[in-house]
């Protein structure tokens, strides 16, 4: 058995996961699928001074009231900011690192420096697409009843995730089992920034023909990654 720990990315909350999660657990592992702080189901907790550090500073503390070792950290997208500042946090707790599409950044960079733009949606608190405007971006990848699903529980993040420069002062300098997968057809963060964090970490290189939600498009696939690395 063992123990799995799926960050999920920007305007999502532990609810993307729901097929590979089901998938692993019926494969005897425990997994965990947590929310980050102001985000899905927690988006009522929205406030000043969430941040990508203070996300990754409550999942390492979960990993710490779980008595959890030898995890393998899985990152979709924002989440990838997330799980590298988690495992830089809890290092004796993480056996593996998978990037799922995801943003790996380095010290000093913030989300913007890589996606750039504005959202449909920005307040003093958080940034997003309207339901709109996320049940389009979901229908170009998935059945309208699966994207009218996923838009219903799309939330809008904390702004400071997207604002706020990551502290990776030791992450980028360690040693690391790790794997990186580029989605062919997404857009942003793209293959550029995957081959970045790849050649930096000297991780194995994945692709899938699909886009930005190979949880949602190819739970399979990206199964069979997170079981293998």
């Amino acid at each position: 058995m063992t123990n799995f720990v799926l960050i999920h990315g920007a305007f999502q909350g532990g609810w993307i996961w729901k097929d590979v999660a089901t998938r692993l657990r019926g494969a005897g592992h425990l997994v965990f699928a947590p929310t980050l702080d102001g985000c899905g189901e927690r988006a009522d907790q929205l406030r000043p001074g969430i941040t990508t550090d203070t996300q990754a500073a409550e999942v390492a503390k979960f990993l710490w009231s779980e008595d959890l070792t030898e995890i393998v950290l899985v990152g979709a997208s924002a989440g990838g900011m997330v799980m590298a500042k988690t495992a830089e946090l809890a290092r004796e707790r993480v056996a593996r690192l998978v990037f799922s599409d995801a943003l790996a950044l380095f010290h000093g960079e913030c989300i913007r420096d890589i996606t750039g733009g504005r959202m449909s949606v920005e307040t003093g608190l958080a940034v997003g697409p309207t339901r709109d405007d996320r049940l389009k971006r979901f229908l170009a990848e998935l059945p309208r009843e699966t994207a009218e699903w996923a838009a219903d529980r799309s939330t809008v993040h904390p702004k400071g995730c997207f604002d706020q420069k990551v502290v990776l002062e030791k992450f980028w300098d360690q040693t690391w089992d790790a794997s990186v997968v580029w989605c062919k057809q997404a857009g942003k963060p793209g293959e550029p920034h995957q081959r970045r964090c790849a050649d930096a970490l000297g991780a194995r290189w994945h692709e899938l023909n699909t886009g930005h939600f190979p949880m949602l498009t190819m739970p399979d696939a990206l199964t069979g990654i997170i079981l293998s690395g």
